[in-house]
């Protein structure tokens, strides 16, 4: 049998740690970002797409940067 070629697919986002956060990056284009939120409550502050929120680990306020991304991505603009 021949081996299956592998086909350069689209690039995918991907997080990188920062100081005191992490960012969500494809390319060189900044999606979104999560940080550390010195305020008691909440521990984790996420911005992404237009939105913005609070979580209170790191994984679900992760999980909300690519939803809000993907929302994004996917709804049209109201005024184009």
């Amino acid at each position: 049998m021949a081996a299956k070629k592998k086909r350069a697919g689209r690039p995918r986002p991907l997080w990188e740690r920062g100081y005191r956060g992490h960012v969500y990056w494809l390319g060189k284009a900044k999606l979104g970002k999560v940080s550390v939120d010195p305020e008691p409550g909440v521990r984790y502050r996420w911005e992404a797409a237009g939105r913005s929120g609070g979580a209170e680990t790191l994984a679900q306020a992760k999980g909300a940067v690519e939803l809000a991304v993907a929302l994004a991505d996917k709804q049209m603009d109201l005024f184009d």
